[in-house]
């Protein structure tokens, strides 16, 4: 293979490279709260939270109780504390110290 030929193709890859990580940083920052959406705390049923299911967790699907006080789902924006579960439970824009998992 020629220099030239070489040279192209390392400047082919480093391209393409670089317009598929911009493409993953736009999917990044174009995550629900672009979309409408707010994190709710207390009100995802276990293993069905969207991430934050507190110490010793990865993030999604990791809680372990319904409506795990630290654990949060997306939810349509201005829901979130008007949203009513079992036992007077309420959703929550912050995290509640209720519910945790043992």
């Amino acid at each position: 293979m020629s220099q030239t030929k070489t040279v192209f193709s390392a400047t082919l890859l480093a391209s393409a490279l670089a317009t598929a990580l911009s493409a993953g940083s736009l999917v990044t920052s174009t995550d629900a709260t672009a979309a409408g959406k707010e994190k709710c705390y207390g009100v995802a049923l276990a293993g069905k939270n969207d991430c934050a299911a507190g110490a010793g967790t990865t993030c999604a699907g990791t809680s372990k109780v319904d409506y795990q006080g630290n654990s949060w789902k997306y939810v349509p924006e201005g829901t979130c504390v008007s949203m009513m579960f079992p036992d007077d439970r309420k959703g929550s824009l912050k995290s509640l110290d209720r519910d945790m998992a043992s």
